[in-house]
Order: C-alpha cells, then structure tokens, then sequence
C-alpha cells in the first residue's frame, strides 16, 4: 500500500469557522509590549551567540566543511519535521509512496523530538485544544503578570516535555498505527538519533581525512544542529503563540512570524497553518518564504506526491480578518 491507511476513529481536527469571533485568551491579554520584546530577545540572543562562536572558531575549530554540514543537516533533519512529522503524517497535507514516508519519518527521527507517533499525537492533541487548558504546550494558563507569561513561555518551549504524558495520547495515533512501516519506524528512533550523528562524523572524516574532521562533524553537524533544529522548532510552539501578526481567524493565539518563517522553512506562517491546517502550503502570500511547501512542489512535479491540499481562494478571503 503505497499511501498512508485511513484516519478511522481518529478524532477530528477542529476547523475554524472564519466568520466566528476569535476566541480571545484571558491570560495573554494585557500583556506589556517591553514584555513581548524581552521574550523574543530572549529566544533569539541564543542564535546570535552561535554565529559569533562560529566566527571566533573559524579555522581552527570550525571549517567551511563544518558549515557546510551543519548547514546541509540542518535543512535535512527540519525538513523532516516540517514535511514528514509535521504536514504528512500529522495533517495528511499530501499523499505519497512508502518510500518517501520511510525517508522523511527517518530524517524527522534525526532531528531527535521523540518517536514519531509520539510527535504526532501531541502535535494532533495541540491542534484539538489549542491555547485552552488541555494543550499540552500552550504559552498560556500558567498563571497571571509578568511571571505567568514568563513560565508560560518556558512551558511552551521546553518545560511541557517533562509533564507526564496524557494517559489517551494513542488514540490520536490510530491510524498511523494501521501501517508497520511507520511503527517500526517510530519504535527504532533510537537508531535514527545514533545515524544522525555518526553519518556528520563521517563525512567530516572523509572530507578532512583525519579523526579532528570527524570530531568537528560530529560537534557542528550533530549537537549544534540538533541544538538549532530544537531551537527554531520550539519557538514555533512560544514565540508564535505569543509574538507576530493574526492575519487569519483561527480561534487560538497562533501568530505569523516572519523570522521562524524564514528559520522554520515555512512554518512561523503559524497563524495561517492554525487557520488552514490542512493545508500543505503555510505561507500563501507570494513573499512568505516556505521552502517546506516549496519540498512538497516539487515532489508533486516528480511524481512523488499526489493530493496535495490548498485552500480556495474562496476560503482565504471568508477566513482574512477584515
């Protein structure tokens, strides 16, 4: 069987009625704009500090190899996240062969966020509930002031991943676990993290052809890509809940965010995703750079992919705020 198995009992993603109010959360109102700025700061200043260490690494403990694996990992381990984990597997955005679910549940397992049907449970668990209570990383309802918002950000980055687990968190999975591909997929995660960083190792080694270019590939192409995937992905659940535009009615505090757009191959157009979240294309607008969506063009255009959902026209101009 060449496309993924029906959805079955899956529960249903909600769908947002474009001509409903927004439904506003009590804990993000009010909060202080030199407060958003500092949150974003916060998240950002890390990145910053890596391009400096690169630039004082440069030639002797970082080199155009490592920028070129950590680079190259990078694009291949998100890729997997954002095509594979996150618009296939978790919103059946478009239909592929076994193949290419087998690649992209493997690079996405590289980028070392837990097995797959574990990220697609959560991620589908969000989408059910998203900024009430019972979404497992919301910014919000982690009490009230500055310091609400403070952990709320930390919850939503990192903190929500040490709350035990919801005990229904299959259920959301039941239909992914019709196919023993994606099982054996998910249940060998602990291989794919292990390739992820030997594979930089070895081609550091083959590119310098001493053990310090595997050392140095190992560094930049594994733990510092790893850290940086981390990074940027988290931020989709913080930052754009928090920091951005709402171009689109979407019943939650889902925001656009140019920056994470650009860093999180298309997926910090997070307002628009949670509006349409189908579909596999998040950045609609001609300058809203998505190179996710830009992946998936062009598997459709070799034949690789088939069924690949976009809203109408009708249905951007019904879910735009006025």
């Amino acid at each position: 069987m060449d496309q993924l198995p029906d959805a079955g009992e899956l529960v249903p993603l909600p769908v947002a009625d474009p001509r409903a109010e927004v439904v506003e959360v009590a804990t993000a109102d009010g909060v202080p704009f030199r407060v958003r700025v500092t949150m974003l700061v916060a998240v950002i200043a890390p990145f910053f500090g890596l391009v400096a260490a690169i630039i004082s690494l440069w030639g002797w403990g970082f080199r155009w190899s490592d920028l070129a694996l950590l680079l190259g990992m990078y694009v291949l381990t998100a890729l997997g996240i954002t095509v594979g984990f996150h618009r296939l597997f978790t919103h059946r955005s478009f239909e592929t062969n076994r193949a290419v679910q087998f690649v992209f549940a493997v690079l996405g397992s590289m980028a070392v966020q837990g097995p797959l049907l574990d990220w697609v449970a959560f991620h589908r668990r969000h989408h059910q509930h998203s900024d009430d209570a019972e979404d497992p990383h919301s910014p919000h309802h982690q009490g009230s002031g500055i310091w609400g918002v403070v952990h709320g950000l930390w919850h939503a980055h990192l903190g929500w991943m040490f709350a035990p687990k919801p005990p229904d968190l299959q259920r959301y999975v039941s239909d992914l676990r019709q196919s023993s591909l994606l099982r054996a997929a998910s249940k060998l995660f602990p291989l794919w993290v292990l390739a992820g960083l030997l594979i930089p190792a070895g081609i550091g080694w083959l590119l310098i052809g001493t053990p310090s270019g595997a050392w140095t590939g190992f560094v930049w192409g594994g733990l510092v890509r790893i850290l940086f995937v981390h990074h940027v992905t988290w931020s989709i659940n913080s930052v754009c809940h928090i920091w951005g535009r709402q171009p689109f009615y979407s019943h939650d505090e889902s925001r656009n965010n140019a920056l994470f757009g650009i860093f999180g191959l298309g997926e910090g157009w997070h307002n628009t995703h949670h509006a349409f979240p189908t579909s596999a294309r998040h950045g609609l607008r001609w300058w809203q750079i998505d190179v996710s969506y830009w992946v998936i063009r062009g598997l459709e255009l070799a034949g690789l992919a088939w069924n690949v959902k976009l809203p109408s026209r009708a249905a951007i101009e019904r879910g735009t705020k006025s």
